[in-house]
């Protein structure tokens, strides 16, 4: 028998008002309760209307915007109750990027940088998936959960008691911690992957949104598949939550297949036949399969949803998820358009917490951190972004900015590439110049980002700013205690000679084992010397680093991209290496930059390398969506 609940949420009187003028909407079976968000005209200078203010034409077309109470959160930090909230899930969802991991170091520096960034949740990980990522999410809610003005700690547990007390011991030394527990609840996953019925999946949302409520205040429950379940059925898990203490209801597009107009249908649904969803919030996840993320998530804030989980670059798995710099600066861009839909005051408050001239430096740091390079025609962050190439664009340009740039560069953080320092300068200077771009780091990282540093500056003449944070994020990327490190690297090429490398590695076997000899014995310890040749000077350097670590790990190389950090002949060239782990099929990714690209290049594979041998010493790390049978 089908859930119905009774009336609930907002504007019971206006729904009913409203309902006597429209017909049911498809594919729900009975009459819809909310009408579709939007308004028009003069509407758009008060900041809500009644259905007694409207004519009928304005009825049908205009919600009443729902009102938030203030969560201690906002209180605390002073934000904008009635905002639309970024949870950014970079740290979780995006690290599942296939070669993505980072360390606990890596993901430190990114949440520092979302925090500035003024994002109000950071989903810092999945804290059971392994020993690492637990104390990486710890460490956050430790640090950046306890700054001024700071994001809502977050953290991942699928829906069994192991994965929330796990969770919870992570994020409690936060401020105002999260527990984001799930299940699926379409018919496919609840049959093929949970192999459970409707009941169960109801009984077992229940039992643990219940015990993730008992341990914090603050509880996030999403539907896994939310878009291919059933309708009625997804009322009823919703209305299961709430009554059991869930905070936010989660409406995630697990597999990015839906579409602007079915995913508003969905929301507007949601707050029509759950019950106590008045006193919740509404928030979308997505995947952008179809190119379709940012403008479902636009759609769904329309109708209603009031938080968008995002990723950094649009980073994650498959063709990743909805980019957080699309959607902030779609509704600063069009804020009064947005403003109008949602019944507030055009040229009021902000319609989100972000700072906006921190985007292109979050951007950067990601992409350099991950090894996921943005591609020139990315919307807001891309290369191409504010470049205008042909001559008509360039002559309105020139005449007025407003001709053919609907938003100024600066607004996102993208500056000029001034020139800083020189060899002259002093560790006090360098440090103030991180300090700058957002960088926290202690006295020995600092230390040694100075020494490469002044490496630099003798080679050129002036260090930019782009250069200092290539060679702050080259020092990050190091792994600690590396089983491979590369000392010297000699390459002849030429076009009559057949390129040639010859490279010096200091190889430690530690606990990895043989995988290519078959023998039982790990290679010996210490330096070796290896030459090779190749179609070029990387491919010669690439086979010789593989011909000296060839017992220790077996490593195909997938991705190769080298590109120039800034202008002229002395630029210093970052290059990305992807490579697969023959024995797990695991992918790793390294990173480097030197002003000499075979040595970055070097650098970069002995880094994946090494991130491949370690990875390789402990259990493989646990991936949300396989759900286990056990509570």
């Amino acid at each position: 028998m089908a859930f119905v609940p009774p009336v609930v949420g907002v504007g019971g009187a206006v729904r009913r008002a409203v309902e006597s003028r429209r017909p049911p909407l498809p594919g729900h079976g009975r009459t819809q309760r909310v009408v579709h968000a939007g308004q028009v005209g003069r509407a758009a200078e008060r900041p809500l209307m009644t259905a007694a203010k409207m004519s009928p034409a304005q009825a049908s077309d205009v919600d009443v915007a729902p009102t938030a109470k203030p969560t201690k959160h906002d209180l605390a930090t002073g934000r904008d109750p009635n905002r639309v909230k970024i949870f950014d899930t970079t740290l979780r969802d995006g690290e599942q990027s296939p070669g993505a991991t980072l360390t606990g170091e890596e993901k430190m520096i990114i949440a520092r940088q979302l925090a500035k960034l003024g994002v109000d949740v950071i989903e810092a990980g999945f804290p059971i998936a392994s020993v690492g990522d637990f104390r990486a999410v710890h460490a956050i809610a430790e640090t950046v959960g306890n700054r001024p003005d700071p994001p809502i700690i977050c953290g991942l547990a699928r829906a069994l008691t192991a994965d929330i007390d796990r969770c919870w011991e992570a994020i409690k030394p936060a401020a105002f911690p999260r527990i984001h527990t799930f299940i699926a609840t379409s018919d496919v996953h609840m049959e093929h992957k949970l192999k459970k019925s409707r009941a169960e999946v109801l009984a077992i949302a229940k039992a643990m949104v219940t015990h993730a409520r008992s341990l914090c205040e603050d509880v996030e429950f999403s539907a896994e598949d939310a878009i291919r379940s059933d309708p009625e059925f997804l009322y009823e898990v919703f209305s299961v939550a709430v009554a059991a203490g869930a905070t936010t209801l989660n409406v995630p597009d697990t597999v990015g297949y839906t579409t602007p107009f079915e995913f508003s249908k969905l929301i507007r649904g949601i707050r029509a036949n759950v019950v106590g969803v008045e006193n919740v919030t509404i928030s979308v996840h997505g995947h952008d399969d179809l190119g379709m993320a940012v403008a479902n998530f636009l759609s769904a804030v329309e109708s209603g949803a009031r938080q968008m989980e995002c990723t950094i670059n649009g980073i994650g798995e498959r063709a990743g998820n909805a980019a957080l710099e699309e959607l902030v600066m779609a509704l600063h861009v069009r804020r009064n358009y947005y403003n109008s839909r949602l019944g507030r005051v055009v040229g009021g408050p902000p319609l989100t917490n972000i700072n906006h001239t921190e985007i292109y430096q979050t951007s950067r740091l990601v992409s350099s951190l991950t090894g996921m390079l943005v591609q020139p025609n990315k919307a807001i962050v891309g290369a191409n972004a504010f470049s205008h190439e042909s001559g008509i664009h360039q002559d309105g340009v020139l005449k007025n900015p407003e001709t053919y740039e609907i938003m100024d560069a600066k607004s996102v953080g993208l500056k000029d590439n001034s020139m800083v320092l020189g060899k002259l300068s002093g560790r006090h200077a360098f440090r103030s110049r991180l300090t700058e771009l957002g960088y926290e780091l202690s006295d020995e990282e600092i230390n040694r980002a100075f020494v490469r540093f002044k490496e630099l500056a003798d080679t050129k003449k002036t260090v930019s700013s782009w250069d200092i944070e290539s060679i702050v994020n080259d020092e990050v990327r190091a792994v600690d205690a590396p089983r491979v490190a590369l000392h010297r690297v000699q390459v002849s090429c030429g076009n009559l000679s057949v390129p040639t490398s010859t490279v010096t590695l200091s190889v430690v076997s530690g606990a990895a084992m043989p995988r290519m000899s078959g023998s039982p014995e790990p290679m010996a310890d210490g330096e070796v010397t290896q030459s090779a040749t190749g179609t070029g000077p990387v491919d010669a350097t690439f086979k010789a680093i593989n011909a000296a670590v060839g017992e220790l790990v077996d490593v195909a190389l997938e991705e190769y991209t080298v590109s120039s950090v800034t202008k002229g002949i002395d630029a210093l060239g970052e290059v990305t290496v992807r490579v697969r782990d023959g024995a797990t099929g695991r992918r790793y990714t390294g990173n480097s930059s030197d002003t000499d690209v075979v040595v970055a290049s070097a650098m970069a594979y002995v880094r994946a390398i090494n991130r491949c041998t370690i990875a390789a010493e402990g259990p493989e790390p646990i991936h949300p969506q396989p759900f286990g049978t056990t509570l």
